[in-house]
């Protein structure tokens, strides 16, 4: 009890100070003020780049979905998450383990494309070589390359006959309201392609031990609970991240 009391005392003399502190601090912090308008524009070229500036912080809003949609990121996940379901581990590993993985990988896979965007159109615009319309032209092609790579000519044909555009005669000038939507779906059919793939030699796995279970005549046990040690063992034994992340890293050369 005595403990118990000291703790107590400990605490409540710390709550104390604390207050103390709090009243013996200045009464007035002087927080800088941070503003962005166009009250202040003093000539029209002011007035147009405070209103882009407005416009960019605006659009990055729409990073997320860029990166999710416009790069490798859907496939990853997609084959990631059908592993883990594949292996029956529930939660093992965790969604963010996943993510974590997949944006890593994106990175990796997508940094020639921002390698070639960066050094044709980011730097040339801001040191003043070219113009935004331009260098939004010239950064959008190593971008589209990539899409269109991973694009099927079937899915983009889709999005044209739905939209009753004529199909251009160069690929860049294929727009992006077309492209984005036909890479997704290109993207969702590869991922699955390949989770089925990842599936097959687990389900081998699930349909030997529970065939074996049933002969055995013990209905009452689930046969995952018995095939997910041996699952686990195959897809070590095989360095089954290693020949997963290899295929993912391939499938996008």
């Amino acid at each position: 009890m005595k403990r118990f009391k000291r703790i107590g005392l400990m605490i409540i003399v710390l709550i104390l100070i604390s207050i103390g502190v709090a009243y013996a601090a200045p009464p007035e912090i002087q927080v800088p003020k941070v503003n962005i308008s166009v009250d202040d524009a003093q000539t029209p070229k002011e007035y147009v780049d405070n209103i882009k500036l407005l416009i960019l912080l605006t659009s990055l809003t729409f990073v997320p979905a860029i990166v999710l949609m416009m790069t490798s990121f859907t496939r990853i996940i997609i084959v990631l998450g059908f592993l883990r379901n594949a292996l029956s581990t529930q939660q093992s590993p965790p969604n963010q383990v996943l993510i974590g993985l997949a944006l890593f990988m994106t990175f990796f896979i997508m940094a020639p494309v921002y390698s070639k965007v960066n050094t044709e159109a980011i730097q040339p615009y801001v040191k003043g070589q070219i113009t935004q319309e331009k260098a939004f032209e010239i950064g959008s092609k190593p971008v589209k390359d990539f899409m269109l790579k991973q694009t099927r000519e079937k899915d983009l044909a889709l999005f044209y006959d739905a939209s009753k555009l004529e199909k251009p005669k160069d690929r860049y000038d294929v727009p992006f309201k077309i492209l984005i939507p036909a890479f997704i779906i290109s993207e969702l059919k590869t991922a699955f392609q390949m989770g089925f793939l990842i599936f097959v030699p687990f389900i081998v796995i699930d349909m030997v031990v529970a065939s074996i279970l049933m002969s055995m005549g013990m209905f009452m046990l689930p046969p995952v609970t018995i095939s997910l040690p041996f699952k686990i063992l195959l897809f070590v034994l095989a360095d089954g991240w290693h020949l997963v992340v290899k295929s993912l890293i391939e499938s996008f050369m």
